[in-house]
């Protein structure tokens, strides 16, 4: 009877503490639902009414306090997809390394220690690297490659991460069918390894163009000025960029006041560009999923 009455208390305990931890996961979310809303609504608020088809479609003028961001949106686009374009051939290529030929040991901890210390470094270090590697010592300037190439190497540890362990969730069993078949390594990882993994790589590469489309600190250092009016017709010229035009309005405008309805209205685009730019990979990555 005593032994029903402890076993019964305990399920009751365990109960109550799932209900709890159960609970206090729900807050959570419903706080990080709750502060995007929030956000959200204090910018659609006070940035719609600078939304419309000349905003979009034209470049500012009267110094920066009326016109457009067409300039801007075509520059962000430039650095996101370059950057990716740089970052997950790469990414990807390491986390194969890593994962199916690198031997365990010290120096393979050492690598993934220092990916993860790199993952966790400021954004402005990225820029000022940026600046005296690309910039300076390769001589490439203020431009479009070289930012594309800083926000690459930006993204780069996300990419190496989230691919490593997409990697790491593929059964082994599958290697070992395939192996078992007489598929070299190379067709193994190439035809069965990375088909299944690719949503999972997916993952890390909405996360990367996120990074890369809003970052400001390091496109002020090696790619995006303050003003200028056409579109870039190469990958050496300079451009405009959404984050780093907030900053200048915002910050250095002649007239901040006056732009307050622009600033808002460029970062609902933003943020709509890259909801935009994550959709179609969430898309294309459920697409994915289902066909397998």
């Amino acid at each position: 009877m005593n032994r029903m009455k402890h076993k019964n208390g305990v399920r009751v305990r365990r109960k109550v503490i799932q209900g709890a931890m159960f609970g206090i996961f729900k807050i959570c979310a419903a706080a990080n639902g709750i502060a995007l809303a929030i956000m959200l609504y204090f910018l659609v608020s006070r940035g719609w009414r600078a939304i419309s088809w000349t905003f979009l479609t034209q470049p500012p003028i009267d110094s920066m306090t009326k016109g457009g961001i067409l300039p801007c949106i075509v520059g962000t686009l430039c650095l996101s997809i370059g950057a990716i374009a740089v970052a997950l051939p790469i990414g990807v290529a390491s986390a194969i390394y890593l994962h199916e030929y690198a031997h365990p040991g010290r120096i393979l901890r050492l690598i993934r220690l220092g990916i993860n210390n790199l993952a966790g470094v400021p954004s402005v270090v990225f820029g000022l690297f940026g600046l005296a590697f690309f910039v300076v010592y390769l001589d490439m300037g203020v431009s479009i490659l070289a930012g594309a190439l800083t926000l690459g190497a930006l993204t780069l540890p996300v990419i190496i991460g989230s691919t490593e362990e997409a990697l790491r969730a593929v059964p082994d069993t599958y290697r070992e069918a395939s192996l078992g078949l007489g598929a070299t390594k190379w067709q193994t990882i190439y035809r069965v390894v990375l088909p299944t993994a690719l949503p999972g790589i997916l993952t890390g590469t909405i996360l990367g163009i996120s990074r890369a489309a809003g970052e400001t600190a390091p496109i002020m250092f090696t790619a995006a000025v303050f003003f200028t009016p056409s579109l870039p017709t190469s990958i050496f010229d300079e451009i405009m960029a959404l984050p780093y035009y907030i900053y200048v309005l915002a910050t250095a405008g002649t007239d901040i006041e006056a732009t307050r309805p622009l600033q808002y209205g460029t970062a609902l685009v933003l943020i709509a560009l890259v909801l935009g730019l994550n959709l179609i990979a969430i898309i294309y990555r459920s697409r994915l999923r289902r066909g397998r």
